[in-house]
């Protein structure tokens, strides 16, 4: 059986939904809204962008298929970068604040735009590999 991303997307709101309305009332309200959205078409875009994203992800071109990755790493390496930014405004906590309003700075001239396609990215890649793992039944 093929993996379809649309089922994907639906199975992955109606748990976040479940999360995220402890109330059963809100709860199916916001899942009728789903499937409304799904007949009327709206939910087609996901599917198209899960499709791009598992056709890069399995893509036999090696640039093509470690770019999401590599993007994730430079993101974790930035969160990662905290912790001895931590240790350093412990001695000099000056130094600190100009290095963290430089980064501040930096980050802040980023498009919400590139955030927003890295939120998709992280998302989409999260979903193929798991969907990829499911099949290859690790």
């Amino acid at each position: 059986m093929a993996f379809d991303p649309l089922t994907a997307a639906m199975n992955i709101g109606e748990k976040l939904i479940d999360k995220f309305f402890p109330d059963p009332v809100q709860a199916a309200q916001a899942k009728l809204e789903m499937k409304k959205m799904e007949q009327s078409g709206e939910l087609e875009g996901i599917k198209v962008q899960m499709s791009a994203i598992l056709a890069e992800a399995q893509s036999a071109d090696p640039w093509t298929s470690r770019a999401r990755p590599s993007f994730l790493y430079v993101m974790y390496i930035m969160i990662l970068a905290a912790i001895p930014m931590g240790i350093l405004s412990a001695f000099n906590p000056d130094i600190a604040v100009k290095i963290a309003d430089g980064l501040k700075a930096w980050l802040n001239a980023i498009p919400n735009e590139l955030w927003a396609v890295f939120g998709i990215g992280y998302t989409g890649y999260t979903v193929a590999r798991s969907a990829w793992d499911k099949k290859a039944g690790k």
